[in-house]
């Protein structure tokens, strides 16, 4: 039978106890990095992501996300962020960087912006990819596929549906492209009323036939599935897909648009040293050539880009034959635009 002092006695110990356990410090939170997923980040936590573990002698714990400026803003405006290392997408490494949403990056460490594209080098984030949305399509099931936007909304030719990525961006300049604008024409034409009411009347054409995805993996599963007969997509999966599974997925490169990702570390982080660390390990040339021959994605350190063993490079954006016909993303009529150009395809979309 339990007493009143036995009681007190063992209340008395949980409380301190509780004492105790409150004057601890808490648990430092392991360095998390963020990525887009799927075979992408497959390749990534092979060639970064474990290795660099192994070199700290500290677990990395590695994250998804679908992109978005809110999801950032959200994140470290509430302050202490749970993310560490981010890849963004281009407007995103330039708004982030405007509002203050990243750290400054040690270029020092990085080995100097000398050592990189010129576009892939900014105050507060390092290139890590040079990709591509193109259009790809199964040559099992097609053996004349595609070869442009135009054919991509010829569904009397090529019978079935279409999938896009849910958005403006890439949207309206693939619709243009399909109504016959010159690729170095499409933001020229874009940037002005009756260009943006062309583009959606060409989406109107296509309309009955699209089925719309978010996430990076979602494309080639329509694809592979038969549910859409041609898709865009990031070039970087299909030729992925294609080793894992072995697919016969096409890239189409005349009409894509490539862009650059970048690493950043989030304002405050916890991990914001380390993150610093991660960003220079995955940035070097010796780790940074490993990559083309998991997933067919462009690298912006130019010593590693010259070291890409040829079998790999004819499959990456900026092989010579697959940039030509190709379309550099403006970042900038983006920042510009973003705003009203979705909110005008929401209400497209809800219609």
């Amino acid at each position: 039978m339990t007493t009143a002092f036995g009681r007190l006695a063992t209340g008395g110990a949980f409380l301190a106890g509780l004492c105790i356990m409150a004057a601890q410090p808490s648990m430092a939170r392991d360095l998390t990095v963020v990525s887009w997923g799927g075979n992408y980040q497959d390749a990534q936590r092979e060639i970064y992501f474990k290795p660099f573990a192994e070199k700290t002698g500290k677990p990395v714990l590695d994250e998804s996300w679908d992109g978005g400026f809110g999801v950032l803003q959200s994140k470290v405006k509430a302050g202490a962020p749970n993310w560490d290392v981010v890849q963004v997408e281009a407007e995103e490494l330039a708004l982030g960087c405007s509002d203050g949403l990243f750290e400054t990056i040690d270029w020092a460490k990085m080995g100097g912006k000398d050592k990189y594209l010129p576009q892939s080098g900014s105050e507060c984030g390092v290139g890590a990819i040079v990709w591509s949305t193109a259009m790809a399509y199964d040559a099992a099931k097609l053996a004349e596929g595609p070869t442009s936007w135009a054919d991509f909304w010829n569904v009397e030719k090529f019978p079935g549906k279409r999938g896009l990525r849910k958005g403006a961006k890439y949207t309206l300049e693939f619709a243009l492209l399909a109504d016959g604008v010159a690729k170095d024409e499409v933001y020229d034409v874009l940037s002005t009323p009756e260009g943006v009411d062309r583009a959606f009347k060409k989406l109107d054409e296509l309309s009955p036939n699209l089925v719309w995805w978010e996430a990076g993996a979602q494309p080639l599963q329509l694809l592979a599935s038969g549910e859409v007969a041609m898709t865009s997509a990031y070039n970087g999966r299909i030729t992925a897909i294609n080793k894992s599974e072995g697919r016969q997925f096409k890239v189409v490169w005349p009409g894509s648009i490539y862009a650059i990702d970048s690493w950043v570390v989030l304002k405050d982080a916890e991990n914001a040293a380390a993150g610093q660390d991660y960003i220079a390990f995955a940035s070097t040339p010796d780790n940074m050539i490993k990559l083309p021959a998991a997933i067919a994605y462009g690298l912006p350190n130019t010593e590693a880009a010259a070291r890409v063993d040829p079998q790999y490079a004819t499959d990456l954006p900026t092989a010579e034959a697959n940039i030509a016909e190709a379309i550099p993303l403006d970042v900038d009529f983006w920042i510009d635009n973003s705003e009203e150009l979705t909110g005008r395809f929401n209400a497209w979309l809800a219609r």
